[in-house]
């Protein structure tokens, strides 16, 4: 993970301001998650651990996503570091997306090898505890297109709301990224602001009763499991 995030849909992904963590202030979403494993019918969304590492290296070595994340590339041992830091920050929740396929029918490989994106939450706001940024990026080109970037959207926001206490969302686009423009606004979110400066689109989403209902409906299939246990069982 990239300290300033990393984020996008179905198609790609984007960049947000790196935020530092405030004292005092939830100081649980990156811990509460170190062992969970949450089991959707297209992905399985797992804790971002230093064996995920090297392959998210290898993602960022790429020209197209550095663009789209405004990124500078890293060397490993930096990616390492950044991947110990994102575990201690308290205002970001991430899982690294597994495809769920690969996943279960090599229930002893590597997870590095099942890997297509990651997404993330951001608690943006240290005054308006129940808003939090969602981001999306699968990664892999061949993963594209195929409902996983949606699926993992949709448990993001279930954990949100069911762990968090989230009850508002935003998602901040590239106005040229069209699929993910749709993906969000296929899950209930409206636009409420054009940046032509930063040529981005900010979307939002709040749950109202309706709203709840709907997105617990939609995940109502997700398992969540002790993701130290499938390490065990992988061993």
């Amino acid at each position: 993970m990239r300290e300033t995030g990393v984020g996008g849909a179905e198609e790609s992904c984007k960049q947000v301001e790196g935020r530092a963590a405030v004292p005092g202030w939830r100081l649980v979403p990156m811990r509460l998650n170190q062992n969970t494993l949450l089991l959707g019918r297209k992905v399985v969304l797992v804790p971002y651990t230093a064996e995920h590492v090297p392959r998210y290296h290898e993602w960022m070595q790429s020209e197209e996503l550095q663009r789209l994340t405004a990124s500078e590339p890293l060397t490993l041992e930096q990616e390492y570091a950044m991947q110990r830091s994102w575990q201690e920050d308290a205002d970001k929740c991430t899982f690294i997306v597994l495809d769920a396929e690969k996943w279960q029918a090599q229930p002893a490989a590597a997870e590095e090898s099942c890997m297509v994106g990651d997404v993330n939450l951001f608690l943006t706001d240290p005054g308006d505890p129940t808003l939090g940024e969602v981001e999306v990026m699968i990664a892999e080109p061949s993963s594209r297109g195929k409902g996983l970037g949606t699926e993992a959207a949709l448990m993001m926001l279930s954990y949100g709301v069911t762990k968090l206490g989230l009850t508002k969302f935003e998602a901040k686009i590239g106005q040229g990224n069209e699929p993910s423009l749709r993906m969000f606004r296929k899950l209930h979110f409206e636009q409420v602001a054009v940046s032509s400066v930063f040529q981005e689109v900010t979307l939002r989403l709040t749950m109202s009763e309706p709203q709840q209902r709907w997105l617990l409906e939609q995940t109502s299939h997700v398992e969540e499991k002790s993701y130290r246990d499938r390490l065990t069982e992988s061993c």
